[in-house]
């Protein structure tokens, strides 16, 4: 999972030059892009002139966003979520609309016709989340993440000395208590799911473990006057956050009795929004579906492979019924669960995995590889409770700083028996796929890549859609060059990963539209998907705290299959694995479908 965060940067736009071309003979064998019609300049300065205007506008509107983006000047700032502020907000977004719907994005360059449809999507995903969804008056985890990323922006990463970000942080710590009751004016307590209600309140207290990690030990950086008015910041936050506590507690959950579930017709729209895909959430659901067969089939014929001669093997005849495939899939997978780190390990095991995919990556030149740093760090506390790790890189503006591999750690009031099952999903060869999917030639590499295209707002808009399919088939891509030794269990674990992907577009669409039972939910993860029961707990809270993000990943490798399919097609014999993937990653990851029409010189639409 890449941490994705909207946000924005202001920044002189290079949106008509250096711009990645159609695939040349040169670069992968295809004939140079010349289809498209001469784009009109005028027509570029103005669309130009017009992606600054909205930079410009969301870096006031969202300023804790354009920290995370690396633009700072508004790192003392906090959002606005009060009634005013919203309309400010709708107020500005309509405004850009009317101006993207006067212009002919027929007469600009390729790359801007992507960059104007991009905007667009953001601009009406934005209105239509504000009036519409209305998430602001029903889900408190929006403003949770808001105040922790409020200060996580500033202190996690060293983009300027530590005295300056904690004056940035004073000043912010102020506001947030401000913030805390736009959140208990705002939210309708019979809107809100009781799930949302409780996850906030659980990681309510996460809020002050950043003070007590990141400020209070480097408090004495600041002296006289700076450090007054730091302490008093860092003791009325303190207060504020017991308050909202207690009414996080008292009010919010007990009298939480909204539906988690956003019901058809907000998912189809919000789907769209998010995805910006061709595919429909039917031919979503007819794909997953097929897939989900597909793979288990081929899972069948790895254990048969795995458990032959094996004392006590199950049958494994050529023509299963289900039970016999369920039986065989199972005894093979006990075989990878039996390799597995203790449960102080998992943050050792990951790094090593890091380390090992990197050199293969190198040795088997599958991709170009960035020097940008990336470290391995426990997940903050206030973020915990939706993913088991996820890739949080730098803004596109904070150059050569650190990109971190997040994992949540095992909780330590877990039990043995808690523990044991994290570890049977969480085994040995499932931490190598997860360094790949996350960092190593996933989320990482990609987003080293990404952050070098030059048009900004493509950089703050970047697709998970993109990111997220990429990272799954990065995954297959390892297995497919022979890592670790072209071991069958790898090759098996892989594949119950995947289907996990498989299994995530399945379930977003059985919990909001088809009204799934917490039981159905669970038989499609621990019984179709082989997950085991820790696992599928904590997606099945996710699914009930998310919409339309589950799906990112099956759809994104969907399309990244299609893509390189249609490519390979294209180019036959001359057809070069690491320029294609340097070629992918060169667009700036937008979402999948504008990257094969870039690359194959087709209409962009």
């Amino acid at each position: 999972m890449r941490k994705t965060l909207p946000a924005v940067a202001l920044l002189t736009l290079a949106l008509a030059a250096c711009q990645p071309q159609a695939l040349s003979t040169s670069a992968s064998g295809a004939p140079p892009q010349g289809t498209a019609a001469t784009p009109d300049a005028q027509a570029d300065a103005v669309f130009a002139a017009l992606s600054q205007e909205w930079l410009d506008g969301w870096l006031q509107l969202n300023p804790v966003n354009a920290t995370q983006v690396g633009d700072h000047r508004f790192d003392d700032q906090l959002d606005d979520l009060s009634a005013a502020g919203r309309q400010k907000g709708v107020d500005f977004n309509k405004q850009i609309l009317a101006r993207l719907d006067a212009m002919d994005a027929s007469k600009l360059s390729r790359e801007n016709q992507v960059d104007a449809l991009i905007l667009r999507n953001q601009v009406q995903g934005d209105l239509w989340s504000t009036e519409t969804l209305q998430s602001w008056a029903w889900d408190p985890q929006g403003y949770g993440g808001l105040a922790g990323g409020a200060i996580y922006g500033l202190m996690a990463r060293e983009f300027a000395p530590m005295p300056q970000r904690l004056k940035s942080a004073t000043a912010r710590m102020r506001k947030i208590p401000a913030l805390f009751a736009q959140m208990r004016e705002n939210l309708d307590p019979a809107r809100v799911p009781k799930i949302h209600a409780e996850t906030v309140a659980k990681q309510n207290a996460g809020l002050l473990a950043l003070v007590d990690q990141f400020i209070t030990p480097n408090a004495g950086q600041l002296e006289g006057d700076d450090r007054k008015q730091l302490d008093d910041a860092v003791a009325t936050l303190r207060k504020a956050v017991a308050e909202q506590q207690e009414w996080l507690d008292k009010t919010l959950v007990p009298n939480a009795r909204g539906d988690f579930r956003i019901g058809a017709g907000l998912y189809d729209q919000k789907l769209k929004f998010s995805l910006n895909s061709a595919l429909s959430r039917a031919e979503i659901k007819q794909r997953s579906e097929a897939e989900l067969k597909r793979v288990r089939e081929e899972m069948y014929g790895i254990a048969r492979t795995v458990l032959k001669d094996k004392p006590g093997a199950p049958q494994m005849p050529d023509a299963p019924s289900g039970e016999q495939q369920q039986a065989a899939i199972e005894a093979a997978l006990e075989l990878a669960y039996a390799d597995r780190p203790a449960r102080n390990e998992v943050v050792d095991a990951a790094k090593k995995a890091l380390a090992d995919a990197t050199v293969f990556v190198k040795q088997k030149d599958l991709v170009t590889v960035p020097d940008d740093p990336v470290k391995i760090i426990l997940m903050p506390e206030f973020q915990r409770g939706v993913a088991v790790a996820y890739c949080d890189s730098p803004g596109p503006l904070d150059k050569g700083l650190d990109t971190y591999f997040a994992i949540s750690p095992i909780p330590d009031d877990w039990t043995d028996a808690q523990s044991t099952s994290f570890l049977r999903e969480y085994n040995s060869r499932m931490i190598d796929l997860l360094a790949i999917h996350e960092a190593m030639p996933g989320h990482y590499l990609e987003g080293a890549h990404s952050a070098q295209f030059p048009s900004t707002l493509r950089a703050v808009l970047r697709s998970g859609l993109f990111a997220e399919g990429w990272a799954v088939y990065t995954e297959k891509m390892m297995v497919d060059a022979g890592y670790l030794d072209g071991d069958p269990l790898f090759r098996l674990v892989q594949l119950k990963f995947y289907l996990r992907t498989i299994a995530n577009a399945i379930l977003d669409q059985g919990v909001h539209v088809d009204n799934w039972s917490r039981e159905q939910a669970m038989h499609l993860m621990t019984h179709d998907a082989f997950q085991q029961e820790s696992e599928a707990a904590g997606k099945w809270v996710r699914a009930q705290l998310t919409s339309a993000q589950l799906p990112t990943y099956f759809v994104g490798v969907q399309e990244h299959f299609d893509t390189r399919k249609a490519v390979e097609a294209k180019l036959g014999d001359k057809f070069d694995l690491k320029a294609y993937h340097d070629q992918v990653l060169s667009y700036g990851a937008p979402p999948v479908r504008f990257v094969r029409e870039l690359m194959l010189d087709q209409p962009i639409e």
